[in-house]
């Protein structure tokens, strides 16, 4: 009896480390170029689609988010969006990649 338990665990063991790995995780890609570096006129903007178009453009962003105050968004990180935090009056009073 026991040597069959000790067999069965053995196999149990044998097999769990037969099992293939899950591969590592994405590592980022090279060419996220967002940067807020060149926007600083962006805060105190109104966020029209002109400002925001502008914004994206100059922070050479893929896209863009305009993040309203209580608004649910992703937490993902993509380092070629820029987020566009607004106030209640439509203000932008913050600028982030990600």
């Amino acid at each position: 009896m026991i040597r069959t338990a000790l067999s069965a665990a053995t196999l149990v063991l044998v097999a769990a480390a037969c099992t293939t790995m899950p591969p590592p995780p994405m590592a980022q890609q090279t060419g996220e170029s967002c940067t807020t570096d060149t926007i600083g006129w962006v805060i105190g903007q109104a966020a029209t689609p002109e400002v925001v178009e502008r914004a994206r453009f100059e922070s050479y962003s893929r896209d863009v988010r305009v993040i309203e105050p209580g608004m649910a968004v992703t937490l993902d990180y993509r380092g070629d969006r820029l987020n566009l935090h607004v106030n209640s009056a439509g203000a932008i009073h913050q600028a982030a990649c990600g």
